[in-house]
């Protein structure tokens, strides 16, 4: 692998829009490794360590805002680790799933970006234990048969369920991406299939832009504003599965 001016700038830039809605940015990464034709093993498993320092920085920069909260976070974690290591054993057609996702993605950014009466702070409800173990779990498993942390699915839940506010649902994201993150990585370490070559330029522009993202998410930008980058990031992400 060898990074150009251009793709470590790319990683900067996809860093900063994913951090500043409380993702690691997987699917970007493996976007732009894909065009420097590093082998699927290798970008599969940069993509992973990218996203554990991106998110990690934007977990960070949330809780420090108290807009992450563990208690509220831990019921979607519960069974999420589990279901991604058994989806990283499920195999199903390619053009069938990303389809499928790439749909489910783009109706997800769609109604995130339409203007709405925001929602009185008294109108948020918490979703039930079991309800919340089910869709952690759902979204694992979901995160597993994929390759990435699984907050691309999660935070668009959480925000058009009602159950938190945008910001809170960004610091949920964040974390339960580097958990499961760290799940799929040990998992490769296991399996004997995790290598991401020698060069380290990748991991400083990452952090980087980890680093400014997760600040403006977390104490710039606004709840509108946060849902209309989500609705960006989705719609990247679903542009990024129609043309693969």
């Amino acid at each position: 692998m060898e990074p150009n001016a251009f793709s470590l700038v790319a990683i900067f830039v996809v860093a900063i829009l994913y951090s500043s809605v409380g993702h690691g940015g997987a699917s970007g990464y493996l976007a732009i490794l894909a065009l420097l034709s590093v082998p699927k093993q290798t970008a599969s498993s940069t993509a992973l360590v990218l996203n554990i320092m991106v998110a990690s920085t934007a977990a960070f920069s949330y809780y420090r805002s108290k807009f992450l909260n563990l208690p509220t976070t831990a019921p979607y974690l519960i069974a999420s680790v589990p279901a991604a290591f058994l989806g990283g054993t499920i195999k199903i057609p390619n053009n069938i799933y990303e389809g499928l996702l790439s749909v489910s993605l783009l109706a997800a950014a769609v109604r995130l970006a339409i203007p709405l009466k925001e929602s009185a702070e008294a109108e948020l409800h918490q979703p039930r234990l079991w309800l919340a173990v089910v869709c952690g779990g759902a979204i694992g498993l979901l995160s597993g048969i994929v390759g990435i942390g699984g907050g691309i699915f999660l935070s668009p839940l959480i925000v058009l369920a009602r159950w938190d506010t945008a910001k809170h649902a960004s610091g949920t994201a964040a974390l339960f991406i580097v958990i499961n993150s760290i799940a799929g990585i040990v998992g490769r370490l296991c399996t004997h299939s995790f290598t991401i070559g020698s060069d380290w330029s990748f991991l400083v522009a990452a952090f980087a832009g980890g680093l400014i993202g997760s600040h403006l998410g977390a104490n710039i930008f606004s709840q509108n504003a946060l849902k209309r980058m989500l609705a960006l990031v989705l719609g990247i992400a679903s542009f990024k599965l129609l043309i693969a």
